[in-house]
């Protein structure tokens, strides 16, 4: 279960990845979600993703993943009350060294996605003045199942993803402890260097 949950996971942090080579209707976000995540599967078959090709995994969530998620709305919301104490470039630095960790996390995971992964959706009733939403998944592969939920919220844009939820565990949820103590210890230049430090270790291999 803990493999799957990873790879769900790792499937609902990057199916974005080329989701604009399709024409993804951003007015639905369950639609969205299964545009997307359908587009990661059909690069897998392609060609795989190695976990070790950091470069490919960085150029592709930079390139096509900020078109459908607000990450700098996922980091706000795992600070907490300190975002807004945190300065324009300090928040920044987070955004962007938060983004790292997920990506050196998660990559070897992302490395092990198979084209076999089946994903159901199952229904959702989403009313006219609905502004946040869950879109649940039940993503199976070998037979073992693993229920993954996007929370999307509405913007004039179209609907953008900030959080995930794998077996029962939130992702902003996992993060705001962590950072939360590491603000109390030594400020957010204090977080900001833990997340630094933590990348240039999984950067060298180092877990």
């Amino acid at each position: 279960m803990k493999t799957l949950s990873l790879l769900t996971l790792c499937a609902a942090l990057f199916a974005f990845g080329n989701a604009a080579y399709a024409q993804v209707d951003q007015s639905n976000p369950q639609l969205l979600i299964k545009t997307a995540t359908q587009q990661i599967l059909n690069e897998v078959r392609t060609r795989a993703i190695q976990p070790d090709d950091i470069p490919r995994i960085m150029d592709i969530v930079n390139r096509d993943i900020l078109p459908y998620t607000d990450f700098r709305r996922t980091t706000a919301f795992a600070m907490g009350r300190y975002w807004r104490t945190a300065t324009p470039a300090q928040q920044q630095e987070v955004v962007d060294q938060f983004k790292k960790l997920l990506i050196y996390t998660y990559s070897g995971a992302i490395g092990q996605l198979r084209a076999d992964l089946q994903i159901d959706y199952p229904p959702i009733h989403i009313a006219p003045g609905d502004t946040d939403v869950v879109v649940r998944t039940i993503a199976t592969r070998n037979g073992e199942p693993a229920e993954i939920d996007y929370r999307l919220y509405s913007t004039p844009e179209g609907w953008r993803l900030y959080d995930l939820n794998v077996l029962g565990v939130w992702l902003i949820q996992t993060y705001r402890q962590q950072f939360s103590d590491k603000i109390q210890q030594s400020g957010v230049d204090g977080l900001i260097q833990f997340l630094s430090d933590r990348n240039q270790q999984l950067a060298s291999g180092k877990q």
